[in-house]
């Protein structure tokens, strides 16, 4: 018997995959492309969320007031604030993101076999995002840190460059990484929930059809895509939220910086009381989110067929054994 990631059985066939060196690296340049066209596109809704997030009291008008607000007192420039840093950090962290996953995926796979693969699958989505996350989070966190000043701080450097100039001057590295706990907070439960939800959301459609990955066409395979990212962008945002809110908090020019990482997180969380750490944003972000996940599985599924590699799936041994 062929092992879980040698083997893609459909209704009528088998097919041999290979699951190498450059299957890794085709996932992880199409991570790298979906999540860096997403963010960046979603810039505007991020700059007006991050705004509310840091100002509730003066941008009350939601999604849509608070963005005329900025752009009347600002200019519609302001709504591409951070757009450079947006695209080269989630550039970075689509890479190890999204390859990191199909490696730590398919490594389980195999060491487990199909069988134990398929009915522990939900603990694999969990685990391989949980741990690409954190690498990929590495990476990503000084070029957030920048992103957010900038949306936060007019007179911040526009550039990434500059930014990240200013910041070793003023703050040295340690300004640089001040976001790390609240971005691992936040986007290590994030990712969880993304990859799982949308890898459960995408099953329960198939089933529902009474199709699969294999024996669909890849014009319904995307529809899967996008339909399971909506669902699994909403979910990842609700639970993420909170830390969000932290993490611009946390980067916001001025304030109380004194006092390690940890104590003024303690400190911001309790100023701003659970109910604003929920809430405060949480629709515009839940619109975007649902928006940017939904086009990022898209897009991934996408150039990985233009880069000639099928994403790996589980598969049920007892409906392959039926055919």
């Amino acid at each position: 018997m062929l092992s879980p990631i040698h083997r893609n059985m459909s209704h009528d066939k088998h097919a041999e995959k290979k699951y190498d060196l450059m299957y890794y690296v085709k996932g992880a340049l199409s991570g790298g492309i979906c999540c860096s066209i997403t963010h960046a596109a979603l810039c505007p809704v991020d700059v007006v969320k991050t705004r509310i997030q840091l100002d509730s009291v003066k941008y009350t008008g939601g999604l849509i007031g608070s963005g005329r607000k900025i752009i009347a007192e600002e200019g519609l420039v302001a709504l591409s604030s951070g757009l450079g840093a947006t695209a080269a950090g989630y550039f970075v962290q689509g890479w190890f993101k999204f390859g990191g996953v199909e490696f730590f995926k398919v490594t389980f796979a195999n060491k487990l076999g199909e069988r134990r693969a398929w009915d522990n699958r939900v603990s694999i989505y969990l685990a391989s995002s949980a741990m690409a996350e954190f690498i990929a989070d590495l990476f990503l966190c000084p070029l957030e840190a920048i992103r957010i000043k900038s949306v936060s701080d007019p007179s911040f450097p526009k550039g990434v460059s500059g930014g990240i100039q200013r910041v070793l001057s003023t703050q040295g590295v340690a300004g640089l990484y001040a976001g790390l706990g609240p971005i691992l907070f936040k986007q290590v439960p994030y990712t969880m929930a993304k990859f799982a939800v949308q890898g459960k959301a995408a099953e329960i459609i198939y089933r529902s059809s009474n199709t699969s990955p294999d024996t669909s066409s890849k014009s319904a395979n995307l529809g899967v895509s996008l339909v399971s990212g909506v669902v699994a962008g909403v979910a990842a945002a609700i639970v993420s939220h909170p830390a969000d809110t932290l993490l611009s908090m946390i980067n916001k020019q001025g304030g109380d910086k004194s006092g390690s990482t940890t104590t003024r997180l303690v400190r911001l969380a309790r100023e701003a009381g659970l109910k604003k750490l929920c809430t405060v944003g949480l629709v515009p972000r839940c619109i975007m989110i649902g928006t940017l996940t939904a086009g990022q599985f898209g897009i991934f599924d996408s150039v990985m067929a233009l880069f000639g590699a099928e994403k790996f799936h589980f598969h049920n041994p007892d409906e392959e054994a039926k055919h």
